[in-house]
């Protein structure tokens, strides 16, 4: 696939996740990684429903810009982490929708097998303990949990998702957010 498609791909997603009200202002991130061991990422400070594909940036496995006009976002160690750790993994989706977030800030993992589809899509949503954004302390909490799991809660921070491509990682990230909805409601019944 072209960098020009997977910079329009790249953007297609992040107005996706801003309409579907998974980041707000300018939280999240998402990267993809390229044929050439590169990694194609949002920029810093951007809002995602306005995004183009001239603002994404190129960086290299340790975090290096290799193009692109603005600054990677703080937040790529954690992106990186994971490409280093899963070399199948080729995208990875950072957003903070509100009810995994709340399960997140509230201390709880989404580890209870409700419904089969989550099972099957995602399996188990571990919470990884806080780590502050863009610190060591972030890769270290999710350093443990990476390999077992495609998707991780974050202590009062968000989600991460990963998948085989950019499609898989978002679709990961929609169903974590569909089941703390669920696991909220089935709670309160």
């Amino acid at each position: 696939m072209s960098e020009e498609k997977l910079r329009q791909d790249i953007t297609e997603i992040c107005h996706l996740v801003y309409r579907k009200g998974f980041v707000a202002a300018t939280d999240g991130n998402i990267s993809v990684r390229l044929p050439d061991g590169n990694v194609m990422c949002t920029p810093t400070r951007c809002n995602k429903g306005f995004v183009k594909p001239s603002d994404l940036v190129v960086i290299d496995m340790k975090g290096n810009k290799v193009r692109g006009e603005r600054k990677p976002s703080s937040e790529m160690a954690m992106h990186l982490l994971i490409y280093e750790m899963r070399p199948e993994i080729k995208s990875v989706v950072h957003a903070h929708p509100a009810g995994a977030t709340a399960f997140a800030a509230a201390g709880i993992p989404l580890n209870k097998a409700l419904i089969s589809e989550v099972v099957l899509a995602v399996g188990c949503i571990p919470l990884a303990q806080y780590g502050t954004p863009g610190t060591p302390e972030l890769t270290d909490a999710l350093e443990p949990l990476v390999p077992q799991y495609d998707a991780i809660l974050m202590k009062n921070h968000g989600v991460v998702t990963y998948g085989a491509d950019l499609a898989s990682a978002y679709m990961k990230m929609e169903t974590v957010e569909h089941f703390a909805r669920i696991a909220l409601v089935s709670r309160l019944l």
